[in-house]
């Protein structure tokens, strides 16, 4: 297959995916998605409006009693057969997720998509695995038992970051609960939210399980959060969109789940393997170009291994290749638009001022000069209070800060609005137990940092958000709690009924 295949042919039907098939916005408005390695553009479409979203949303409920009520067997068997449908198709996922993102495609083809196809393999079987409390007698005279029961639709919204594993984190548990579900993902990059409800219905999943909008924020988002048949929204982006996010989602008083921004340290202790500790920072940093909200964007590093900490990852740093993300020898592709690298280029640019930036810190020439790339950058001497420590910048930047006590390696860490992931690094379990405990965020590695795994949970606490993504934990969010509560005695007159009429019996 051509590394750019011909997406217009492919989704010529349109980017609306309502019922099991593809369709025309209803907007007066229209996107371009470009490739950001070129800046071309590859395909156009008509955006969603507020109609569309209502279109979408009835085809969900529409579908939400029969699905709902499917045995757990018979989703699970779905979900498996929509597990070898990707596989089937994971070329193309690979291919097209390059091309709206920019990804090298190494990184497409061995993280994005094995771990997508992983987390729908994941969820056919918790689908079987739904549980609550089990049956007894608590109050003496009745049998109490809990059940778990489908929400209704789901309202999610996907950002433009790892566009394929965002629609599978919020797809999956919900359907696999019994849910319905209407995604939109970002308009910069709807191809593979397309492509994947695409293969669900290949799978024979029921028309109206999976629907997509693709729309912007402001037209579809705000209304399918918004909308009265929604159930839950599920929201992943920046603090500040999920701020409004919430603010709409309440005034229907709707269940909410929030993964929103990050800013996550990387500390170092002095006996740390510092040739480990220099590879971690630089994948962890430079994954997906910096675009990753776990990303390490500050590393805090005790001050005896310090200076020898900020040459090892210079020098790391400096080897990254950059260039086309369709050369598997590419490490680092693209930003996913001009705009987003030139905000990333604002931040260092403002930094000047007041540290130093050791290497990087540009937008490349030459061939790549047409593309969205920054070079991987290295910042030293920022103090803790300054914009390119406290801010997320989502793109390849590392800022390193020393420390001398441990306490202050921590309180370090911790000190931003954020709470999303962390990572310690040390050969002493103590220090790793403590930093375990005390580092504030929904996701702490030890000595390594960003690999996850279906089985476990990912969110954040504080700024970052609440709720869950993947794991059984996430599988239950996208459930109701139900108790069901029998009488035993046969008695007409309870004894409780006494509080409300008449006298004790005797």
């Amino acid at each position: 297959m051509d590394q750019r295949f011909d997406v217009t042919e492919r989704f010529a039907d349109g980017a609306q995916y309502i019922a099991g098939r593809l369709r025309q916005g209803g907007s007066e408005g229209t996107h371009q998605v470009v490739d950001p390695a070129t800046g071309e553009q590859v395909f156009g479409y008509r955006l969603a409006g507020a109609a569309d979203v209502d279109t979408a949303v009835a085809a969900a409920a529409a579908a939400f009693p029969a699905w709902a009520g499917a045995t757990p067997g018979e989703r699970s068997d779905a979900m498996h057969r929509f597990a070898a449908v990707l596989t089937e198709r994971a070329d193309d996922l690979a291919h097209a997720e390059s091309l709206q993102c920019g990804k090298p495609i190494k990184l497409s083809t061995e993280f994005d998509v094995p771990g997508s196809i992983d987390n729908v393999s994941f969820f056919a079987g918790a689908a079987r695995q739904l549980e609550g409390k089990a049956a007894a007698e608590y109050s003496g005279d009745h049998t109490s038992y809990i059940r778990r029961e489908p929400i209704g639709v789901i309202g999610s919204i996907a950002p433009w970051n790892y566009p394929l594993q965002m629609a599978a984190w919020k797809v999956l548990p919900a359907i696999a609960a019994g849910n319905t579900i209407v995604l939109k993902p970002a308009e910069l990059t709807p191809l593979t939210s397309l492509m994947f409800a695409q293969a669900a219905t290949e799978a024979g999943l029921p028309d109206g399980v999976i629907n997509v909008v693709s729309g912007t924020g402001p037209e579809a988002g705000e209304w399918l959060v918004s909308h009265p048949a929604v159930a839950m929204t599920s929201f992943t982006g920046s603090t500040a969109v999920g701020r409004r996010v919430a603010e709409l989602a309440t005034s229907t008083v709707k269940r909410i789940h929030l993964e929103l921004g990050g800013k996550a340290p990387f500390v170092v202790f002095d006996d740390a393997d510092l040739e480990a500790a220099a590879h971690g920072a630089v994948a962890g940093a430079l994954i997906n170009s910096g675009q990753d909200c776990t990303a390490a964007t500050r590393a805090y590093v005790q001050r005896p291994l310090y200076d020898a900490f900020v040459a090892a990852v210079a020098d790391l740093m400096a080897s990254v290749r950059l260039g086309d993300p369709f050369d598997p020898h590419t490490d680092l592709g693209p930003l996913v638009s001009h705009a987003q690298r030139d905000r990333v280029a604002g931040f260092v640019d403002r930094a000047r001022g007041y540290a130093t930036v050791v290497t990087g810190g540009e937008i490349p020439g030459g061939d790549l000069a047409k593309g969205a790339y920054y070079r991987p950058t290295l910042i030293t001497g920022a103090p803790q209070d300054s914009e390119i420590v406290q801010s997320e910048i989502f793109g390849p930047v590392l800022a390193v800060v020393p420390f001398d006590s441990d306490d202050e390696g921590i309180a370090l860490a911790n000190d931003t609005p954020y709470g999303l992931a962390a990572s310690a690094w040390s050969r002493d379990v103590y220090r790793t137990g403590r930093a375990s405990r005390e580092l504030r965020a929904g996701c702490v590695w030890i000595n390594d940092h960003i690999p996850i795994i279906s089985e476990m949970p990912h969110g954040g606490v504080r700024a970052s958000g609440f709720g869950k993504d993947m794991s059984a934990y996430s599988f239950e969010e996208y459930t109701q709690v139900k108790h069901v509560m029998f009488d035993n005695t046969a008695v007409v007159r309870k004894d409780w009924h006494r509080t409300v009429f008449g006298d004790r019996q005797t």
